[in-house]
């Protein structure tokens, strides 16, 4: 299992010493036991059908035991610095508008999935290990397991941590049908701009 390191400036290394304890590294997140997608690309290719991200386009899911999708929701990130806690409330929010929590549960039952469409390659680079961080906080908060984190690039997607990825979907596909040939079940869905949570953190 390798991970490439996109190169930082100095201002990002200042960012990143003032947030280390909101960003997980990629060893940290090799050594945190997500469990793997049965099928990453029915996945991947699902979400993108559904919200055709573009670039700064976060996709939060749900999936049930069988990895079958439901719930999700999609949300633009607005211009700030990468942090994690910003991301986990902004992430906790859209959990709570599309599914009810797990909280009573002694063991999660559901886990949570991230797709993040940005610009750039697939390499780890401090934003990822932000979202990281905001979607590990958030699933143990809503009472769900945490699962992948994959981004959505011009060059493809990849399942960080898993070294699994491919070329379709990508940041520039247009809309693509469903995998199965049965349709699938209406879900819950939000748009546009991210929750009031992180339109105020980008204004600070």
């Amino acid at each position: 299992m390798t991970f490439g390191f996109a190169p930082s400036s100095a201002a990002s290394l200042s960012t990143s010493a003032a947030s280390a304890n909101r960003v997980l590294e990629p060893a940290e997140w090799a050594a945190a036991g997500i469990p793997l997608l049965r099928n990453p690309r029915e996945v991947v290719s699902g979400l993108h059908a559904r919200h055709q991200p573009r670039p700064a386009t976060a996709v939060v899911a749900v999936l049930d035991p069988d990895d079958r999708l439901r719930a999700s929701a999609s949300f633009t990130r607005r211009p700030a610095p990468a942090d994690g806690w910003m991301f986990r409330n902004v992430l906790l929010a859209q959990l709570r508008r599309v599914i009810p929590h797990d909280l009573r549960r002694r063991t999660p039952v559901r886990t949570a999935v991230l797709l993040y469409c940005r610009e750039g390659d697939a390499r780890w680079t401090e934003e990822d290990g932000a979202w990281m961080w905001g979607l590990r906080d958030a699933c143990t908060l809503h009472g769900l397991r945490c699962g992948a984190y994959i981004t959505l690039t011009r060059d493809g997607w990849q399942v960080l941590g898993e070294g699994r990825g491919g070329r379709r979907p990508s940041a520039d596909s247009p809309r693509e049908p469903f995998a199965t040939s049965e349709a699938p079940p209406p879900l819950p869905r939000t748009g546009g701009v991210a929750s009031d949570v992180l339109r105020r953190a980008a204004a600070r």
